[in-house]
């Protein structure tokens, strides 16, 4: 039987990994007609695709929904959906925030914000890892980062798991997407303003003063920059943290690895193995043969990062989860290229903390299975709840 791939197959939400690997095996350039979408699976391929804007454009964004997709990508996925020079110039606004010198010497608050989380969870003994620590703390510290009012996070969290959940099946943005995305850029709008009049020391305050080629940023533009810091900031950190703590609980032997002095291994592995985000979008502008099969000028390459992440040619024996591989740095988890993800030094660093800091504190934990919820969308892949049970040292 011949193999068949749709991103919106419910069915991958449990393992795609299987039919990745089939993907890579017999169909390397593969076209899915119905969804006018073709598909690169191996690593050679994707790693190459990252790295050859000019070949490979981001002008009409990196995801497939129809709502989103399109030459005004930009205007909801600012910077990701551009190509250079504006991908150039409008990233450099925000640049100086994440590189990773000053990422690093956000550490000791970050393990502040951490233990604060940790210290209530601990209470209980039995909580949500998602709901009480995966959660909180990555939009605790992209909010700080930013500038987001305190009182404004609880809320800013709950819009953005309303505006990236997708039912089953759903191929674009539901009625209560939009919703909840309307609502989140409400709030931004309030946040700028009260910059403008009451400016600090934060992300927030230099966005509503800057300017491109000698104009200010309009209010459209800064919004679609602060829904993408937000949003990746808070998601990424957030479905790598959960993959971790239930794929190192899955994997007995590796959990004791990360304990005894593993935690970077657990954040680097987990990111190649079953990585937060499965895919990028791009739009090819030329006619290119791969693999000996013709891709027509225009069309929509779907780069299947996690794919590539368990491929054998690059990782050996790519599909077991081992602490102590030594050639992690190969995998391509925050993309490649001009559009490396520039949050990945901060959702590295507070993976490490908030998994070091529990490391600390417990011997180990349970997670109840048959309770736990994974998230549904095309290209996030993790968990929306995590039920566990520590044990205490």
């Amino acid at each position: 039987m011949a193999v068949e791939y749709s991103p919106y197959d419910v069915q991958l939400n449990v393992d795609p990994y299987p039919l990745y690997a089939r993907l890579r095996e017999e169909a390397p350039v593969y076209h899915n007609a119905d969804l006018d979408i073709w598909v690169l699976s191996r690593h050679a391929d994707v790693d190459a695709a990252l790295r050859d804007p000019a070949g490979y454009s981001s002008s009409n964004g990196p995801v497939l929904d129809d709502a989103i997709w399109g030459p005004d990508a930009h205007k909801m996925m600012s910077f990701s959906a551009m190509d250079a020079p504006d991908h150039t110039r409008t990233r450099a606004l925000v640049s100086s925030v994440f590189n990773p010198r000053r990422v690093a010497a956000m550490e000791p608050h970050i393990r502040e914000i951490v233990r604060t989380h940790l210290e209530a969870a601990l209470e209980r003994e039995s909580f949500d890892f998602i709901a009480d620590v995966a959660a909180t703390v990555p939009m605790d510290v992209i909010s700080e980062l930013i500038g987001v009012p305190a009182d404004d996070r609880a809320e800013a969290r709950r819009l953005i798991n309303l505006a990236f959940h997708r039912p089953p099946g759903a191929r674009d943005m539901t009625p209560e997407n939009a919703q909840a995305m309307g609502e989140l850029a409400g709030l931004f709008v309030r946040w700028v303003a009260e910059r403008r009049s009451t400016p600090a020391e934060d992300l927030l305050t230099t966005l509503a003063q800057a300017e491109v080629d000698g104009s200010p940023l309009t209010d459209p533009e800064i919004i679609s920059l602060l829904g993408l810091l937000v949003t990746a900031g808070y998601e990424t950190s957030l479905r790598l943290l959960g993959n971790a703590w239930y794929w190192a609980w899955r994997n007995p032997e590796q959990l004791a690895r990360a304990f005894d002095g593993g935690i970077s291994e657990w954040i680097e592995e987990t990111l190649r193995y079953d990585a937060p985000v499965q895919y990028v979008l791009r739009t090819l502008t030329e006619e290119r043969t791969i693999h000996g099969v013709r891709v027509p000028a225009g069309a929509r390459v779907l780069l299947l990062i996690a794919s590539a992440n368990r491929d054998s040619e690059v990782f050996a024996d790519a599909e077991s989860y081992d602490l102590d591989r030594a050639n992690t740095h190969r995998a391509i988890s925050f993309g490649g290229g001009p559009h490396f993800c520039i949050g990945a030094p901060l959702a590295r660093l507070e993976g490490r903390i908030v998994l070091d800091e529990l490391a600390s504190l417990i011997s180990g934990y349970q997670i109840d299975a048959e309770r736990s919820i994974r998230v549904y969308t095309t290209n996030i892949r993790g968990f929306a709840s995590l039920p566990t049970t520590l044990k205490l040292r």
